[in-house]
């Protein structure tokens, strides 16, 4: 990450509201040592080695829970999987299957309770017992996990008897009802755009609105660390397709203006339209868009700009408005809104807010409204009634100012420990780089030992030497909850050596 080019909300370690917080990382204090690469990619290198010498043994001797490995004489059909995503799965990802597949009985509130498994043989099997967990994985931003009986319990019980759970119909013939206009036109007005449009899923979201904005002939510049689904849209989409660095105002610079230069490859025309594709908080690295300046450089070169608010909304800015309003930015600056209503709103599926013209375009041409299933009703009275307390009551305010102090102390704290921390002061997403792959399975589960449900990542979903543990943080949150989980955390960063930022052997 270049640090260089983030906009800072801590110096010498004050940050804007007046608490005294850890200073950001610098790019030095947060560039992995090369012994720690070395030996990450040494750790990545005798799994596979191993791997490979049990899958021979497999296939000489036959002898393997693996079907793929056995013999198979009357085989007709070519493998249902690649060689190395199957050998992946097979000799890396299941062996540290306990990590990621941890059976919640509990809503997912500050605190939940997960079922208990160990291994037996290459199973994994429930011991019976349950578990009460300080929760740091879940995307329960404004903390409506906790206190959804006394918020949006009643009204959205109300709905569950009113209206149908399923509209049985996508949103073009029999599946829009009065509920998704009133969300609708409630979401539109929040964010400060002319219309919007609901979909039912917010991958869906962006996979689908993309190739409806987007096709041959036109030209989209993609920050490089955009998410997946971004990623699917593009390619489904038909345009031709450019990274920039991410979060690069210079880097984004360069590449607009080569692209109007040379134009489309071969036949050198002007690109139909340019569409510059964002994100308000990075969800990997937990770092907020350079918004102002992108936003500056897309109107310097008359380019449509995409902002991808699924992780920003309702968790950035005073009001919950998202990264625009944190960022200082207008949303008449940015064409396309898009986020999501699963992180802090206590629902699912996503929107899109844009002029009126595109939302009547979205509705005539856009797959997740034309073919995909419409929302349920009774969610979106849950997203609406949330909206509604964020936008006008003073729980909002206050939960709102709990979550950004929430996470801008726990965020210090884990850098005072030592760890290397990702991202920026008031982002809720707050990353802790854990490297070789060994590390990533042991932090979570001496986390586990100590009450902490954590997420950890790994490749593919980063880069090869850049596992991480990633931590939301909550509204739901206590202080005490924070400062015990922290100091639980350093003693799992003693025991791992993961204090990386003191030194590169912890």
């Amino acid at each position: 990450m270049d640090s260089s080019k983030k906009k800072k909300t801590a110096k010498n370690g004050v940050h804007t509201n007046g608490h005294t917080y850890a200073p950001v990382m610098s790019e030095e204090a947060l560039e992995v040592s090369q012994f720690t690469e070395l030996t990450t990619y040494l750790g990545f290198a005798v799994l596979i080695v191993a791997g490979h010498l049990r899958d021979l043994y497999a296939r000489l001797t036959g002898r393997s829970v693996w079907t793929t490995l056995k013999p198979q004489r009357n085989k007709k059909v070519a493998p249902l999987f690649k060689s190395w995503e199957n050998f992946y799965y097979r000799r890396i990802f299941h062996r540290i299957g306990d990590v990621f597949d941890r059976p919640v009985c509990s809503s997912p509130g500050a605190r939940l309770e997960v079922v208990m498994r160990e291994r037996r043989g290459t199973d994994l099997v429930t011991t019976g017992e349950t578990r009460e967990l300080v929760n740091l994985g879940s995307y329960n931003y404004l903390g409506f996990a906790d206190d959804w009986e006394s918020t949006c319990g009643d009204t959205v019980l109300r709905a569950v008897e009113e209206w149908p759970i399923s509209c049985g119909s996508s949103r073009s013939e029999l599946g829009t009802t009065t509920l998704h206009r009133r969300l609708e036109q409630q979401m539109a007005a929040f964010v400060g755009k002319e219309d919007a449009i609901v979909f039912n899923m917010g991958y869906g979201t962006n996979s689908t609105t993309i190739p409806a904005l987007v096709g041959k002939g036109d030209l989209i510049l993609s920050d490089a660390l955009n998410h997946a689904s971004i990623v699917n849209g593009c390619r489904a989409s038909g345009a031709f397709i450019r990274s920039f660095p991410h979060n690069d105002a210079g880097g984004l610079e360069a590449a607009l203006r080569e692209a109007i230069a040379l134009g489309v490859p071969r036949t050198r025309r002007p690109w139909k339209k340019i569409l510059v594709m964002v994100e308000g908080l990075y969800s990997m690295e937990g770092e907020i868009c350079d918004l102002k300046a992108i936003s500056a450089v897309c109107k310097k070169y008359k380019a449509y700009l995409y902002l991808d608010e699924a992780h920003s909304i309702g968790a950035l800015g005073p009001t919950g408005r998202g990264a625009c309003e944190h960022c200082g930015v207008s949303p008449d600056d940015v064409h396309v809104l898009m986020g999501t209503f699963t992180k802090s709103f206590g629902g699912m599926g996503g929107y899109i807010a844009a002029s009126a013209q595109i939302i009547d375009h979205l509705r005539a041409t856009c797959a997740g409204f034309v073919s995909h299933d419409a929302m349920s009703c009774v969610l979106c009275e849950q997203i609406s009634t949330a909206l509604t307390i964020v936008e006008k009551s003073d729980l909002g305010a206050r939960k709102l100012r709990t979550l950004k102090d929430n996470s801008n102390f726990f965020r210090s704290e884990l850098i005072k420990i030592g760890l290397h921390v990702y991202g920026d002061y008031d982002s809720p997403v707050i990353p802790v780089l854990l490297y070789n792959p060994a590390k990533i399975p042991a932090f979570s589960r001496e986390c586990l030992a100590r009450g902490l449900a954590v997420v950890v990542v790994g490749f593919p979903a980063t880069p090869l030497v850049k596992g991480r543990a990633r931590f939301c943080v909550s509204a739901g949150h206590t202080l005490q909850d924070l400062q015990d989980a922290a100091a639980k955390i350093k003693e799992v960063a003693d025991i791992l050596k993961i204090q990386y930022a003191i030194s590169p052997f912890g």
